[in-house]
């Protein structure tokens, strides 16, 4: 197959095979990181966030047990390659999660309302994603790289290596994290009355194993020209304009096709749902803050290497620090933007 399809070709459809269930997810089962925050603190209903209890337990043991198997490189991973910073984590996360309670939705979110033909969603992709590259590559490059430093990992790091070094088994950590989440969540009565939600977290969590599990084979069978990764809705969506506007040049990517998977798997599950309808922004106030807030969305999800998903939930599945980290640090801003929306808020 990699003499007749190009490989480039191959890691975009392991992306929207991924995407698609991710996008699914969302729309078939409220799989949402800003959602599950409001509806948990504000709306006083806890099954989304429970939701990520089963989410997290699946992607960690499915993409843990897949490198123990040998089928997972999760050393190729720059979550792993790369030399954590604390700093980075933690001051991204915090911009991260202020802009995506700014925006009303983090990227991944916003994908999934363009999907459902929400055109407020497509100003927050756009501006996410430029800002990205702005930070990424363009002129705050060199100061990011001054103040947040990624140089190559010197040796293994991450949670199980650290926690190996007091003498604790791998397995047992794994089975640990895991079972604690799938614990936390299923503990929830409303989430176990809703089997739907249920499966449909399963899936996520699959999803990401089967993004890294792919690109583990592609990246072995191409002698390293396709990196192993997983989903990640920050640098990527930048990436794929480029290909949109630039294909001859950028080439198609694992990237491109997670970003689309996402749209297409949200637009089937919102005409299933009968959710699908257009929708734009009356009011200049909101359009300026969803603006901001995509713009720091861009910018510090650069910073922690990840986004709600790309770290929250792909970097956690490797079991490296910056998951939980930056999971953390964007749940405290996300909860900083929404406590000073609702004081601002002034009914009419």
């Amino acid at each position: 197959m990699l003499e007749t399809v190009p490989i480039g070709v191959l890691a975009a459809l392991v992306g929207l095979a991924g995407g698609v269930v991710l996008g699914l997810a969302a729309r078939l089962g409220d799989f949402c990181t800003l959602g599950a925050l409001e509806s948990a603190v504000y709306g006083r209903d806890q099954r989304r966030m429970r939701l990520w209890g089963v989410v997290l337990a699946v992607a960690i043991l499915a993409t843990q047990f897949g490198a123990m198997a040998g089928v997972i490189d999760l050393g190729g991973t720059f979550y792993h390659a790369i030399q954590w910073n604390a700093l980075g984590s933690i001051v991204g996360g915090l911009i991260f999660g202020y802009g995506m309670a700014m925006a009303g939705n983090c990227g991944f979110g916003a994908l999934v309302r363009f999907g459902g033909g929400d055109l407020r969603s497509l100003v927050v992709v756009v501006v996410m994603g430029i800002f990205g590259f702005v930070a990424l590559s363009g002129p705050l490059a060199p100061l990011r790289v001054t103040l947040f430093p990624q140089p190559e990992a010197a040796g293994p790091q991450g949670i199980l290596h650290d926690l190996g070094q007091l003498g604790l088994p791998p397995v047992a950590v794994i089975l640990a994290i895991a079972g604690g989440f799938l614990a936390w969540g299923l503990a929830h009565p409303g989430l176990r009355q809703s089997p739907r939600q249920i499966a449909w977290g399963v899936a996520a969590g699959l999803a990401v194993a089967w993004c890294f599990l792919g690109t583990s084979w592609l990246a072995a069978e191409s002698l390293g020209e396709i990196t192993v990764e997983g989903p990640s809705y920050t640098a990527p969506v930048g990436r794929t304009l480029i290909f949109l506007m630039t294909s001859t040049a950028g080439g198609i990517t694992f990237s491109v096709g997670s970003v689309v998977g996402v749209m297409v798997g949200s637009l089937v599950g919102s005409i299933l749902r009968g959710l699908f309808r257009w929708e734009a922004c009356e009011d200049p106030r909101e359009l300026g803050r969803q603006v901001g807030g995509a713009a720091l969305m861009g910018v510090g999800g650069v910073v922690a290497m990840g986004c709600s998903v790309g770290q929250g939930v792909t970097g956690f599945a490797t079991l490296a620090w910056s998951g939980p980290v930056t999971l953390a640090a964007i749940i405290a801003g996300a909860m900083l933007g929404l406590r000073q929306l609702i004081a601002g808020y002034q009914p009419e």
